[in-house]
């Protein structure tokens, strides 16, 4: 089995035509995520799945032209563990997805694992305010290393757009 690097590298290429110019500042946030879950799994026993939902968290943004990007992200997700014959672990990483926005902390199936990609996402859109009791300094090397590359004002003109767009839906990412 490849490395977890390796792997995210190769799901990403799968997306490239679609991310266009946005490749690396989604590339770099990917990354960031999964690092984050490293540093908040102690073990690290889930790296491999860390890889996959990091991957495919957001690409429903790119994928279905949406903001509303859960469902088509845990599409796409489906579509690639189907492919690889790891339909094993397809519920994990999907409700890892699916919950990634969620404020408060995750309680259910899964927990743990959907929990720390929870934390670790919110640390990288938090911009590193938020730790939940990660090394800071860690934190701080991930985002030296795979800088932001504009993905947080990304995010901002895609929830403006969306507003406009759908104004009694502003942020369905945040339904749950």
């Amino acid at each position: 089995m490849e490395h977890p690097e390796q792997l995210i590298e190769m799901l990403l290429q799968r997306y490239r035509d679609a991310l266009g110019r946005d490749y690396d500042r989604y590339k770099h946030h990917v990354y960031r995520v999964f690092y984050n879950c490293l540093l908040l799994d102690d073990e690290n026993t889930h790296a491999m799945k860390y890889a996959i939902a990091a991957a495919f968290h957001d690409i429903g943004i790119w994928t279905d032209h949406t903001f509303d990007y859960l469902h088509p992200s845990i599409k796409q997700v489906k579509q690639y563990l189907r492919e690889a014959g790891r339909t094993e672990i397809t519920e994990e990483i999907a409700a890892m997805i699916s919950w990634h926005h969620k404020i408060s902390p995750y309680k259910g199936v899964y927990e743990n694992s959907v929990e720390i990609f929870r934390k670790a996402d919110w640390i990288d859109v938090s911009l590193g305010a938020l730790s939940f009791g990660a090394n800071r300094e860690s934190i701080n090397e991930n985002r030296r290393k795979f800088p932001n590359r504009g993905f947080h004002w990304f995010l901002v003109r895609q929830t403006v757009k969306n507003f406009f767009r759908h104004p009694l839906n502003p942020v369905p990412v945040f339904r749950k």
